[in-house]
């Protein structure tokens, strides 16, 4: 491409893999990219780009404009090629983001975003972690794991289910966990869910204060009260100062914890007709046709 165009993620991650070495392999958030995981953009939590990182354990390689050079081990197994561009596998590839994440939300979203993309499983990652043994920056993967969630939709999810879990010590969070009414209506699928008080908790964008979704948000908040679940919305604002976000949802918890236990008229646990999607081993199991009738939400 001509110096004056700005490249596109994939452009940038197809333009690095011209100079990796036989023994060597893209790898990180560009061997995410290149295998398609949703929100992996090349850029970190503030926006700034991230370099292209180039597994070279064998061979001189020398850092570039927009391209870093790692000397870490890696073994033959752990490469692939895809589409023509040599890659470490998924499970090197998340370790190697996760190990070395500036703060342990940006770690637990790497885990999050590419588990969601079913590349990978929990299970997965805490057995690869256990072939690493004394790598730099094994014990944030470990405990990343521990933190992670196998069905967000997108890394503001991320942000609000460890704001209730870290900064709150609540636990029992869940993403996008169906609920339904003790006939086995399903009454809606929030963000996050406090199992312990019963509070749903949502995420807000932009797109959510537009007339016709704000209706629609007003009537999944009453469907979920109608049930006794009590609610609270985390917006943008949140994420920068959760503050004031943290006051709101222990309040809601409040609340939540004078209802009547009969007037909680909910329950997670899905009626025989439903097909569950929340972890990857059922998103695996599924055939193409149920894959595009269930996770059609999910996909958006």
């Amino acid at each position: 491409m001509p110096a004056h165009v700005p490249l596109s993620p994939l452009q940038r991650v197809l333009e690095a893999s011209a100079v990796v070495p036989a023994d060597g392999a893209v790898t990180g958030w560009a061997a995410l990219a290149w295998q398609q995981v949703p929100w992996v953009d090349g850029c970190d939590m503030d926006g700034n780009e991230l370099p292209v990182t180039i597994l070279t354990p064998g061979s001189q390689a020398r850092a570039q404009a927009g391209i870093e050079v790692s000397k870490e081990r890696l073994l033959p197994r752990a490469r692939q090629v895809v589409d023509g561009v040599t890659i470490t596998d998924p499970y090197r590839s998340t370790a190697f983001e996760v190990r070395r994440a500036a703060t342990p939300l940006a770690a637990v979203r790497w885990l999050d975003l590419v588990a969601a993309s079913d590349l990978i499983s929990l299970a997965e990652m805490t057995a690869f972690a256990e072939t690493l043994g004394g790598w730099t920056g094994i014990d944030h993967l470990r405990r990343a794991i521990a933190l992670a969630d196998e069905n967000v939709w997108s890394p503001p999810e991320t942000d609000l289910r460890l704001t209730l879990s870290m900064r709150m010590g609540i636990a029992g969070v869940v993403c996008n966990r169906p609920v339904f009414d003790l006939d086995g209506r399903h009454v809606g699928t929030p963000d996050v869910l406090d199992l312990e008080r019963g509070v749903v908790a949502e995420y807000d964008g932009a797109l959510h204060l537009a007339g016709e979704q704000r209706a629609k948000d007003l009537r999944r908040e009453g469907a979920f009260r109608r049930v006794g679940l009590e609610y609270v919305t985390m917006v943008a604002a949140d994420r920068r100062d959760p503050a004031d976000f943290v006051r709101r949802a222990r309040e809601a918890r409040a609340r939540a914890a004078r209802t009547a236990v009969a007037d909680r008229r909910w329950t997670i646990d899905p009626p025989g007709w439903w097909t569950p999607t929340h972890t990857v081993e059922m998103r695996r199991a599924l055939a193409d046709w149920q894959r595009d009738r269930y996770l059609r939400a999910h996909a958006g």
